[in-house]
């Protein structure tokens, strides 16, 4: 919506300089093959849809409650499937609120917190809501971080693994030597995508306590609409980040949320088996890229990063678009010509692929 200066007089001076986060497009379009957001082309756990039925049939009076404030039963069936227990767990609504958590309880620092040139978008809106001082450490030229390049002082570390739009995913050894060059500042590895082949730090949090690993429900577990993220780390930070949520909203998830949550962690075979047809799709997905002149990154998320040895990405965006895809193109320095693909159904997959040869061809 267009503002007018005269009306803006209302807002705060703050908010006239704020740059918001960009989501991805949601368009409301038939027959749309939408390949830009990184949700998951599958639905969730049976199990969701039926502890959903339960809440709103034989539970539904409940919903005039508050819900749990400490969303307790959350906690609990997040720290079993990880394997700690629920004093790790922090939970909150969806893992962008997570992070902004994140920022005002560690990041405040006289120091500057340090995060890639190219990463998830939101921390430098983070950065400038909590006036963050921060540091920029550009990513090498093959697109991966470069833990050397992070030997210097700091208020703090983020690190989303794997990477934000890159897909590229650090191994554990170089997060570790990372928490032990940086023993008194905390650091943070943003795992949105780790279900898809990549390794998770959490194995890392009973021996570092200046280790705070973040997650979400939205991708491998197909809850984006129900807006479920969560922290793992040491009591003493997590103490942290309730600190901050009670100061900020003390209700955070709602009963529907906390139940498909919860019946989602109990089916972890139905999650490991889509994750592992998201993988087996995605591979396949690069071969075919590969065969038309693509370049694709090394991806460990549920999503590439490619470009085209011709045709630029902008370009094969709008073309794609004419045929009802959409894909996800981001008109910033260094990556203005990479297109960033979700990976979707084998069925939706081979859509893209026949798209695509039509337009090269």
């Amino acid at each position: 919506m267009t503002m007018t200066n005269e009306k803006m007089r209302f807002w705060s001076p703050e908010v006239r300089e704020l740059e918001p986060y960009v989501p991805g497009e949601q368009p409301k379009i038939q027959n749309l093959l939408k390949l830009n957001t990184n949700e998951n082309p599958y639905p969730p756990s049976p199990k969701v849809a039926q502890a959903l039925e339960k809440q709103l049939s034989n539970q539904a009076d409940l919903l005039r409650l508050y819900p749990d404030p400490d969303a307790s039963v959350l906690k609990e069936a997040i720290a079993k499937q990880q394997h700690v227990t629920a004093d790790h767990v922090f939970v909150g609504n969806g893992s962008d609120e997570v992070l902004a958590h994140i920022f005002k309880a560690f990041f405040q620092q006289e120091e500057p917190v340090l995060y890639s040139d190219i990463t998830y978008s939101f921390y430098p809106v983070y950065s400038q809501f909590f006036k963050t001082k921060t540091k920029i450490v550009p990513l090498n030229e093959q697109f991966e971080i470069d833990i050397k390049d992070y030997q210097q002082p700091n208020g703090g570390i983020i690190i989303t693994n794997p990477n934000a739009p890159t897909s590229i995913a650090l191994p554990l050894t170089e997060i570790e030597k990372l928490l032990c060059d940086h023993p008194d500042r905390v650091v943070v590895i943003d795992e949105a995508y780790v279900d898809f082949g990549a390794e998770s730090a959490v194995a890392l949090v009973d021996r570092y306590e200046n280790l705070v690993v973040c997650q979400t429900t939205s991708k491998s577990r197909s809850l984006a609409g129900l807006r479920v993220g969560y922290a793992i780390a040491q009591p003493h930070l997590i103490a942290a980040l309730e600190t901050v949520k009670n100061s900020f909203n003390s209700y955070p998830i709602d009963r529907l949320a906390i139940a498909a949550a919860v019946a989602s962690f109990e089916d972890q075979p139905y999650f490991e088996e889509h994750c592992q047809k998201v993988i087996v799709s995605r591979e396949q997905l690069i071969t075919d890229l590969k065969a038309l002149g693509f370049n694709v990154l090394s991806s460990k998320a549920n999503f590439i990063f490619t470009s085209h040895q011709i045709e630029k990405a902008n370009v094969l965006a709008e073309k794609l678009r004419e045929q009802g895809v959409i894909v996800r193109y981001f008109n910033k320095p260094r990556i203005d010509n990479f297109l960033r693909i979700t990976i979707g159904t084998d069925i939706e997959n081979k859509r893209l692929v026949q798209s695509l040869e039509k337009i090269l061809h």
